[in-house]
């Protein structure tokens, strides 16, 4: 599907992601085939290859409507309860307009002036600048921003920021991004469950093992010849199952990846549509960038994250762009202004920042700055011996390294 303005990219987007759901839940019969194969293995060790395929196929037919019917209910728990435990890892609290009127009248502006419904607010008490939306449905949904990034914005970054997570909602991306991570769950899940069970039954403790060593031991040279190539057969398919138990749990990685660093260029330029005004999300992304990490969060729950300071294995892995290329993007197309990469008064709070003297005629120590900062230091060095030796590099309180 060509795809020429902000809207064609939406719909050009969720027709990919669509697709690449489909994809994702193809994974979970991949998986049930895979474990039959292994089933078939440690039933019978000593048949031909082309037995066991065979033989999968006839069990993924009738294992398929019991996949289906446990994927649809995986699918249906997380529907009613992944607010609440999305909520219960991050601390999400719902705030109303009483607790948090700045916060809440920024959103309820930006859903009127759009006809668009009023999710839920919810604010996370931690110094990490990240916010994100969940929700599943009209009655779900939900935007929750973190207290550090209430702290660190003004008012038009923080609106930016809420319309970031409102193109989410509108855009069908935060059903996209939970449904996907609930799948990835199943397939990670019976991965996990498959290879426990083949290393725990199978193939160390010998699929058939015993009637190979038995039979060999009683049977003529040419017997021994076919049992020995059917039990290569065996060790074949088991290399094939692990092979697709493998690549089944590295694509459904991937593809929730990909649905989620798609999302979030969209969603950009979906606030500034809303916002119009690009600076607001340029400079609300150089603040959060690299600060929001939430402690104790999932990956899953990072994913659904405005920034992602969580980074892959040379990017592969990586569920977000990176915020440079982000704010080219809206440079390039929405006419912003970059103004790099920007110090917050946090950041040098507790840092070794050279502090005007009070304008006094009282001359007041300096505080130790590390342990080479009394070389250079006037006024330590005005203070006297005793006082420089107690301030020098092994005689600081703070440590050799200062105060940090």
């Amino acid at each position: 599907m060509a795809a020429y303005g902000l809207y064609t990219h939406i719909a050009s987007n969720r027709f990919r992601s669509m697709l690449l759901l489909a994809g994702l839940f193809a994974l979970v019969y991949v998986m049930v085939y895979a474990g039959a194969l292994i089933a078939e293995v440690m039933i019978d060790g000593g048949a031909p290859a082309d037995y066991y395929l065979a033989a999968a196929a006839r069990d993924l037919l009738k294992a398929f409507p019991y996949a289906t019917g446990a994927a649809i209910l995986w699918i249906v728990i997380a529907y009613f309860f992944h607010q609440s435990i999305v909520d219960a890892v991050t601390g999400g609290q719902d705030v109303t307009r009483k607790e948090q009127p700045r916060l809440y009248n920024l959103l309820e502006n930006l859903c009127i002036s759009r006809g668009i419904p009023m999710p839920k607010l919810k604010v996370i008490e931690s110094d990490a600048l990240n916010a994100y939306a969940t929700g599943l449905n009209q009655r779900q949904y939900a935007v929750t921003v973190t207290t550090g990034l209430l702290n660190a914005l003004d008012d038009r970054e923080i609106e930016a920021v809420l319309g970031h997570e409102l193109t989410h909602i509108r855009n069908g991306d935060v059903q996209m991004m939970v449904i996907a991570v609930i799948i990835a769950g199943v397939v990670g899940f019976f991965a996990e469950l498959l290879f426990r069970s083949f290393t725990n039954f199978g193939y160390y403790g010998g699929y058939g093992g015993g009637s190979w060593s038995s039979s060999s031991s009683s049977s003529s040279s040419s017997s021994d010849n076919n049992r020995k190539s059917s039990g290569g057969g065996a060790v074949i398919v088991i290399i094939v199952a692990v092979a697709l138990i493998a690549l089944a749990w590295l694509l459904s990685q991937l593809v929730r990846l990909a649905l989620s660093r798609s999302r979030e260029l969209l969603a950009d330029a979906g606030s500034v549509e809303l916002t119009k005004n690009p600076d607001a999300m340029i400079s609300a992304l150089r603040k959060i960038e690299n600060r929001g990490e939430l402690p104790g969060a999932t990956s899953a729950v990072m994913e659904l994250c405005l920034d992602n300071p969580r980074e892959g294995f040379a990017d592969l892995f990586a569920t977000h762009p990176s915020v440079d290329s982000r704010v080219q993007a809206l440079v390039k197309y929405a006419g912003g202004h970059d103004p790099g990469p920007l110090a917050l008064p946090s950041d040098t709070a507790d840092g070794p920042d050279d502090q005007p003297q009070p304008s006094t005629g009282e001359v007041t120590p300096p505080l130790p700055k590390g342990p080479w900062s009394d070389a250079t230091d006037p006024a330590g060095a005005s203070q006297g011996p005793s006082q420089g030796a107690s301030q020098g590099p092994w005689g600081n309180p703070a440590g050799p390294w200062g105060r940090r």
